[in-house]
């Protein structure tokens, strides 16, 4: 089932059980992929392509959710924090601080990476292979700790 079927059945669910902020952020969710596809020119986005957009979506949750939080929002966060929730029910299931080692390790190895200055293609090369499954922050923080 595509993410698009997905959220058209979830979207009727809460319409069905009267969730108004679970209809809100899939509202949203759909209205950014179909933006996607307008800017991209094509009829149905890729599995890729989908993916991408979610991670956007998260990823400015969470820095919104910074600046709240900075900011003493409390009523702003909890409503970001129950957003963040639903929209990762979404996203492929996260890899553990274990499978992500292992994959930066493997990957090192690829591109015979030796030290910080090899950060670039190494993040090139890990990238795409953890695409959605792991924050690129985090990402960036265990490569950094792998090539020291």
């Amino acid at each position: 089932m595509s993410l698009l079927e997905r959220l058209n059945n979830d979207m009727k669910q809460a319409m069905k059980n009267k969730e108004k902020d679970k209809l809100t952020v899939i509202r949203m969710v759909k209205a950014s992929l179909q933006n996607e596809a307008i800017k991209l020119q094509v009829s149905e986005l890729s599995e890729n392509d989908e993916l991408t957009v979610l991670s956007r979506e998260v990823k400015q949750r969470k820095d919104s959710l910074l600046e709240f939080e900075k900011a003493g929002r409390e009523d702003l966060v909890d409503k970001l924090k129950a957003e963040l929730v639903i929209l990762e029910e979404y996203l492929p299931k996260q890899l553990t601080e274990e499978e992500l080692s292992t994959i930066v390790k493997e990957t090192i190895a690829e591109v015979n990476a030796s030290s910080k200055s090899d950060m670039g293609k190494v993040m090139a090369a890990l990238m795409p292979k953890v695409k959605g499954k792991a924050d690129g922050g985090h990402v960036n923080r265990i490569v950094q700790q792998h090539l020291s």
